[in-house]
């Protein structure tokens, strides 16, 4: 009886979960050098580009694509929670969230990333043609590669999300090392999601 009970209760993975953030922290090195080129060619160029460039960021947009990816942090960690418990997939219908599991919740987090990217890719679109281009000055340069780089990760993890769906609709059923693959993938997107929450406050609400 205890062993079916621990058979059926995931614990967090030590030697992967060290092994994660490990690698998460020097992800968070590369981005603390991206805030620190930020800032330091602000401060080199002055507050007048800053200025005039900030103005034409749509930010009322951004706010909502930002919400977009904050709450699919939600929705990967119900993803989660499903896998911890080894439902791989809704036992229900379709609308009845409670009944939904890991493969449901991680298709919609995926929704949503993607709409994050696409919604990055129109705002890109839109300064380019309002003469904001990556070589127009010093903050065009900056604001592409810092959001451009942190796109490339959002994209990165969208493709873990695939992987992960597709392992486990071929697999005969879900097992420990799935779940295990599948609370890794959502340390690595809650990483992403609070890296762009610093990036949002830095580029779009600090003039």
């Amino acid at each position: 009886m205890s062993s079916a009970v621990a058979h059926h209760k995931i614990s967090r993975p030590n030697a992967v979960a060290v092994g994660t953030i490990v690698w998460l922290s020097s992800e968070l090195m590369f981005f603390a050098a991206l805030f620190a080129m930020y800032f330091t060619t602000r401060a080199v160029q002055g507050p007048t580009i800053w200025s005039e460039s900030t103005e034409m960021l749509n930010i009322p947009f951004a706010a909502v694509n930002t919400t977009v990816l904050v709450l699919s942090s939600v929705t990967c960690q119900f993803g989660v929670f499903a896998a911890e418990r080894f439902q791989n997939h809704r036992t229900g219908k379709l609308l009845q969230l409670n009944k939904w599991g890991m493969r449901e919740w991680f298709a919609l987090t995926f929704l949503m990333g993607s709409f994050f990217i696409a919604g990055q890719v129109y705002e890109y679109a839109m300064l380019v043609s309002e003469g904001l281009a990556l070589s127009t000055n010093a903050y065009a340069s900056v604001f592409y590669v810092a959001t451009g780089f942190h796109g490339l990760h959002v994209t990165g993890g969208l493709i873990a999300f695939l992987i992960v769906m597709v392992r486990v609709a071929k697999a005969r059923r879900f097992t420990h090392q799935q779940a295990t693959t599948a609370i890794v993938v959502s340390y690595y997107w809650h990483f992403v999601d609070v890296v762009w929450i610093a990036l949002f406050a830095a580029i779009y609400l600090i003039k």
